[in-house]
């Protein structure tokens, strides 16, 4: 079997897709800053039965994201679907008027350099499946910005920019790649953004293949 890598993988929404993913037979690649973390969450999804390992990488250091997927990939088997869903840091939403040059350097990392690391090293391998998809995971401020969250507003954007034109050109290659916005907070209680929801949600547009960009929740007013 192929294996689901998540990128950002937490107690939350990446366990979520984790345990989904991994219940359709999919060995589970777990990517994120927390070994211990890694390890509780790798546990936990071998308890039901799930394949699942943790790869430590950062996603502002390009060259550990690198490492981690190559790892996945020889220890689990070939990346079929990457979720690139990690949560951005508090200090990337200053009001836009207080936003200098400098505070962009980390959301634009975050938010291009990452998922565009990740895709290269995957690629490969899903072009030699013959198949793939690509998630992106983003706010509502990817679709619409909002002033106070300006580092957050131009590196989603950013990341639906180039998270669209892998929708376009690599179609042709039975690849497919997707963008979840979830406006709102990611709750338990929520009937459609809590963490079952959203993750049974990036398996349907694993599945179905159809349309670049999705909501969770209509987007407000």
């Amino acid at each position: 079997m192929t294996t689901f890598a998540v990128v950002g993988a937490g107690p939350g929404l990446g366990l979520a897709a984790a345990r989904r993913f991994g219940a359709a037979g999919h060995d589970i690649a777990l990517i994120a800053r927390d070994a211990g973390r890694l390890r509780s969450l790798a546990d936990e999804l071998g308890r039901d039965g799930v394949r699942a390992r943790g790869f430590t990488a950062d996603v502002l250091d390009t060259a550990s994201l690198a490492t981690a997927l190559t790892a996945a990939a020889g220890e689990l088997g070939p990346v079929e679907i990457l979720q690139y869903s990690p949560v951005p840091r508090a200090d990337f939403m200053k009001p836009v008027l207080d936003t200098t040059a400098a505070d962009l350097d980390a959301p634009l990392a975050f938010s291009v350099k990452g998922p565009l690391t990740c895709v290269q090293t995957v690629l490969p391998g899903m072009r030699a499946l013959g198949r793939g998809t690509l998630l992106f995971v983003n706010g509502g401020t990817a679709v619409r910005p909002h002033p106070g969250r300006a580092g957050t507003s131009i590196a989603f954007a950013a990341e639906s920019a180039y998270a669209r034109m892998l929708h376009d050109v690599l179609a042709e290659e039975n690849i497919h790649a997707a963008q979840l916005v979830v406006p709102g907070a990611i709750s338990p209680e929520a009937e459609h953004s809590s963490p079952r929801a959203l993750a049974e949600r990036l398996y349907t547009l694993h599945t179905e293949r159809t349309g670049f960009r999705h909501y969770a929740e209509p987007m407000p007013g």
